[in-house]
Parts: structure tokens; C-alpha cells; sequence
């Protein structure tokens, strides 16, 4: 469970640009005031990691200068093509960026790292999988169901990560937990940051 409650704080702070933007959109709010809202909570994340002198997740400048390109193209064209290719042209350069070792550390305790690295870097490329996919079903929703894009952006995004989110941190820590057992037992700090 701690483990758990580590990693879902990161997740949902990297995410949280996204996470306002597809609840407004959910909710009914026009594409325009949705990439507004996103944009400012987006700027305001990254600001919040500055300000704290704190090194801004890759992740999160990519996620901020996207939101940045496709709220003033929307803007100045008035055209919502652009919000709707945002998400595909988001996670295929999300999931380059994924593809590189070691970038899903910073969500588990560093205790753990000697225990789930190498769990955590095939997680990695599963993630980067699931951003590549999910481009390409974004497009086809797009493209070819555009009056059921809104609702797919407002729940496929979220739940879809939350999912593997899920499964992740169960996998990880079912594995760290035998990996512990077979060294001999719930020993030391790194034993209870597993736990």
C-alpha cells in the first residue's frame, strides 16, 4: 500500500494538466476553455516544480509545451482538429520518451530500485506500448468517430492509465516482495519500504 501511495502522487501531479483538461471536456466544457484550463494548470505544475527549485520531469515539459502548441493553434485558427491530433502527436513523443531506461524511478522509493529496477524498466516499455497504441486509437476515433471524440479524450486517456498504473505497482510489488523472501527474509530498511 505505501508503495502505492508513493508512486500515485507523482503520477497524478505529472498528470494533472491532462487530468483537467479531460474532466472539463467530460463534463461538457467547450474545447476552447478545456485547452485554456489545461494549459494554465499545466504551467502552473511546472512553475510549482521551479519555484521549489526542484529538476521539472521530462514528462511534464513535454506535456506543457504540447498543451502550449495545440491551445494556440486552436486559438488563433478556431479550428478543433488541432485539440483532437494533440493526443496522438502527445503520446507518440511520450512514448519515445518512455522507451528510456529508468524513467518510471523517480515512482517507487529509491530503497526499491536495488529490488524492482529492472521490473520497473520493462514496465517502462510496456508504458511506452500503451502511449504508441493509444496514438494510434486516438487518430482512428478522430478521424473516423469525431462527434464520439469528446468522450473518448474524457475516459479512454485516464482510465487506460490508471489501469496499467494499477497493475504496475501490483506486479512490481508482488515481485519485490518474493525477490525479498528469497534473500532471506524482511530485513533492513529496504524490507520495509517494500512493504
Amino acid at each position: 500500500m505505501k508503495t502505492l501511495l508513493y508512486a500515485i502522487g507523482p503520477m497524478l501531479f505529472d498528470s494533472l494538466g491532462i487530468i483537467v483538461f479531460a474532466v472539463l471536456l467530460a463534463a461538457g466544457a467547450g474545447i476552447v476553455a478545456a485547452t485554456i484550463a489545461g494549459t494554465i494548470v499545466a504551467i502552473a505544475v511546472v512553475g510549482y516544480e521551479l519555484a521549489r527549485g526542484r529538476k521539472v520531469a521530462a514528462l511534464q515539459w513535454i506535456s506543457l509545451a504540447s498543451v502550449l502548441l495545440a491551445a494556440a493553434a486552436t486559438l488563433f485558427t478556431g479550428d478543433p482538429r488541432f485539440v483532437m491530433a494533440k493526443p496522438t502527436i502527445v503520446y507518440l513523443i511520450v512514448g519515445t520518451v518512455m522507451l528510456r531506461k529508468g524513467w518510471l524511478n523517480r515512482y517507487i522509493p529509491p530503497a526499491q530500485l536495488s529490488i524492482v529496477g529492472d521490473v520497473m524498466d520493462r514496465f517502462g516499455l510496456i508504458w511506452a506500448a500503451m502511449m504508441f497504441a493509444s496514438a494510434a486509437l486516438n487518430l482512428v476515433v478522430a478521424v473516423f468517430f469525431t462527434d464520439w471524440w469528446p468522450l473518448f479524450i474524457g475516459i479512454f486517456p485516464l482510465a487506460s492509465k490508471f489501469g496499467l498504473f494499477a497493475v504496475h505497482i501490483a506486479v512490481a510489488h508482488f515481485i519485490g516482495q518474493a525477490r525479498l523472501r528469497r534473500m532471506g527474509g524482511n530485513e533492513g530498511p529496504t524490507a520495509v519500504a517494500a512493504e
